[in-house]
Protein backbone atom coordinates (compact mmCIF):
# COMPACT_ATOMS: atom_id res chain seq x y z
CA UNK A 1 0.00 0.00 0.00
CA UNK A 2 0.79 3.49 -1.04
CA UNK A 3 2.22 5.06 2.56
CA UNK A 4 5.22 7.68 1.66
CA UNK A 5 4.00 10.07 -0.46
CA UNK A 6 6.23 12.31 -2.92
CA UNK A 7 6.79 15.20 -0.54
CA UNK A 8 8.18 13.03 1.91
CA UNK A 9 10.73 11.00 0.45
CA UNK A 10 11.85 14.08 -1.77
CA UNK A 11 12.57 15.64 1.88
CA UNK A 12 14.03 12.83 3.40
CA UNK A 13 16.35 11.54 0.82
CA UNK A 14 17.26 15.65 -0.12
CA UNK A 15 17.89 16.20 3.68
CA UNK A 16 19.78 13.29 4.17
CA UNK A 17 21.88 13.89 1.47
CA UNK A 18 22.53 17.46 2.78
CA UNK A 19 23.45 16.07 5.93
CA UNK A 20 25.70 13.30 4.68
CA UNK A 21 27.45 16.24 2.64
CA UNK A 22 28.28 18.69 5.35
CA UNK A 23 29.44 16.00 7.59
CA UNK A 24 31.58 15.14 5.94
CA UNK A 25 31.99 17.47 3.09
CA UNK A 26 34.72 21.10 3.45
CA UNK A 27 33.08 23.37 5.83
CA UNK A 28 32.49 26.38 2.82
CA UNK A 29 30.00 28.38 1.66
CA UNK A 30 28.30 25.37 -0.10
CA UNK A 31 28.00 23.60 3.64
CA UNK A 32 26.55 26.81 5.01
CA UNK A 33 23.92 27.09 2.25
CA UNK A 34 23.24 23.61 2.07
CA UNK A 35 22.53 23.70 5.77
CA UNK A 36 20.01 26.07 5.46
CA UNK A 37 18.38 24.34 2.80
CA UNK A 38 18.20 21.47 5.53
CA UNK A 39 16.68 23.80 8.01
CA UNK A 40 13.93 25.09 5.50
CA UNK A 41 13.28 21.43 3.60
CA UNK A 42 12.52 19.76 7.32
CA UNK A 43 10.35 22.84 8.58
CA UNK A 44 8.38 22.21 5.00
CA UNK A 45 8.00 18.50 6.64
CA UNK A 46 6.88 19.49 9.87
CA UNK A 47 3.96 22.20 7.87
CA UNK A 48 3.67 18.60 5.93
CA UNK A 49 2.60 16.85 9.09
CA UNK A 50 -0.11 19.31 9.81
CA UNK A 51 -1.78 19.47 6.10
CA UNK A 52 -0.61 16.79 4.50
CA UNK A 53 -1.05 13.35 2.97
CA UNK A 54 -2.67 10.94 5.65
CA UNK A 55 0.28 8.56 6.86
CA UNK A 56 2.88 11.72 7.00
CA UNK A 57 0.78 13.84 9.44
CA UNK A 58 1.77 13.70 12.81
CA UNK A 59 -1.63 12.32 14.14
CA UNK A 60 -0.84 9.01 12.02
CA UNK A 61 2.61 8.27 13.70
CA UNK A 62 2.79 10.68 17.08
CA UNK A 63 4.97 8.85 19.46
CA UNK A 64 2.72 9.49 22.82
CA UNK A 65 3.73 7.97 25.36
CA UNK A 66 1.25 5.44 25.72
CA UNK A 67 2.19 4.43 21.97
CA UNK A 68 5.71 4.03 22.96
CA UNK A 69 5.04 2.03 26.11
CA UNK A 70 3.25 -0.31 23.88
CA UNK A 71 5.95 -0.73 21.57
CA UNK A 72 8.76 -1.01 23.25
CA UNK A 73 6.63 -3.94 25.27
CA UNK A 74 5.61 -5.76 21.40
CA UNK A 75 9.94 -5.65 21.14
CA UNK A 76 10.62 -7.27 24.30
CA UNK A 77 8.55 -9.78 23.91
CA UNK A 78 9.64 -10.32 20.28
CA UNK A 79 6.65 -9.47 18.50
CA UNK A 80 6.60 -5.95 17.05
CA UNK A 81 3.63 -4.09 16.71
CA UNK A 82 3.20 -3.26 13.09
CA UNK A 83 2.63 -0.07 12.33
CA UNK A 84 1.38 1.35 8.43
CA UNK A 85 3.07 5.20 9.24
CA UNK A 86 6.20 5.26 11.39
CA UNK A 87 6.24 3.13 14.51
CA UNK A 88 6.96 5.53 17.47
CA UNK A 89 10.27 5.12 17.96
CA UNK A 90 11.11 5.97 14.74
CA UNK A 91 8.62 8.69 14.87
CA UNK A 92 10.73 10.12 18.17
CA UNK A 93 14.34 9.64 15.78
CA UNK A 94 12.27 11.55 12.86
CA UNK A 95 11.46 14.42 15.72
CA UNK A 96 14.93 14.27 17.39
CA UNK A 97 17.02 14.60 14.13
CA UNK A 98 14.66 17.48 12.77
CA UNK A 99 15.70 18.96 16.35
CA UNK A 100 19.09 18.70 15.85
CA UNK A 101 18.84 19.71 12.09
CA UNK A 102 17.22 23.14 13.27
CA UNK A 103 19.28 23.88 16.26
CA UNK A 104 22.74 23.32 13.46
CA UNK A 105 21.25 25.63 10.97
CA UNK A 106 20.70 28.15 14.17
CA UNK A 107 23.91 27.28 15.75
CA UNK A 108 25.73 27.90 12.22
CA UNK A 109 23.39 31.12 11.81
CA UNK A 110 24.76 32.30 15.35
CA UNK A 111 28.59 31.42 14.69
CA UNK A 112 28.32 34.09 11.96
CA UNK A 113 26.96 36.79 13.88
CA UNK A 114 29.36 39.91 14.49
CA UNK A 115 27.69 40.10 17.95
CA UNK A 116 29.37 36.46 19.01
CA UNK A 117 32.97 37.49 16.95
CA UNK A 118 35.72 35.86 18.92
CA UNK A 119 33.16 33.52 20.87
CA UNK A 120 34.16 29.94 20.99
CA UNK A 121 30.73 28.88 22.48
CA UNK A 122 28.67 28.91 19.08
CA UNK A 123 31.32 26.54 17.21
CA UNK A 124 31.44 23.88 20.08
CA UNK A 125 27.73 24.14 20.32
CA UNK A 126 27.57 23.24 16.51
CA UNK A 127 30.42 20.75 16.45
CA UNK A 128 28.16 19.24 19.34
CA UNK A 129 25.23 18.56 17.92
CA UNK A 130 26.85 17.86 14.33
CA UNK A 131 28.43 14.65 16.67
CA UNK A 132 24.23 14.43 17.65
CA UNK A 133 23.12 14.18 14.45
CA UNK A 134 25.98 11.25 13.34
CA UNK A 135 25.34 9.21 16.24
CA UNK A 136 21.79 9.64 15.89
CA UNK A 137 21.96 8.67 11.35
CA UNK A 138 23.77 5.55 12.39
CA UNK A 139 21.14 4.25 15.12
CA UNK A 140 18.01 5.37 12.32
CA UNK A 141 20.04 3.88 9.59
CA UNK A 142 20.68 0.59 11.85
CA UNK A 143 17.53 0.35 13.25
CA UNK A 144 15.75 0.80 9.55
CA UNK A 145 18.09 -2.12 8.65
CA UNK A 146 17.13 -4.24 11.46
CA UNK A 147 13.81 -3.61 11.69
CA UNK A 148 13.66 -4.92 7.65
CA UNK A 149 15.41 -8.07 8.56
CA UNK A 150 12.96 -8.83 11.77
CA UNK A 151 9.99 -7.84 10.14
CA UNK A 152 10.52 -8.99 6.91
CA UNK A 153 9.40 -5.20 5.52
CA UNK A 154 12.22 -3.78 3.36
CA UNK A 155 11.81 -0.04 5.17
CA UNK A 156 14.51 1.20 2.82
CA UNK A 157 12.96 0.11 -0.09
CA UNK A 158 9.75 2.06 1.47
CA UNK A 159 11.18 5.06 1.86
CA UNK A 160 12.45 4.77 -2.00
CA UNK A 161 9.11 3.68 -3.21
CA UNK A 162 6.51 5.48 -0.55
CA UNK A 163 4.94 1.54 -0.54
CA UNK A 164 4.84 -0.57 2.60
CA UNK A 165 3.09 -3.99 3.52
CA UNK A 166 -0.55 -3.58 4.19
CA UNK A 167 -1.34 -4.89 8.01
Amino acid sequence: MKVWDGFVRLTHWAVAGIVLWNLFGPTDSTHRVLGYVAAGLVVARIVWGFVGSRHARFSAWWPTRSHLVDYLRSLARARPIHHVSHNPLGGLMALLLWFLILALALSGWIMRLDAFWGEDWPQEIHAWLAIAVEVCVCVHVAAAVLMSVWTRENLVRAMVTGNKKAP
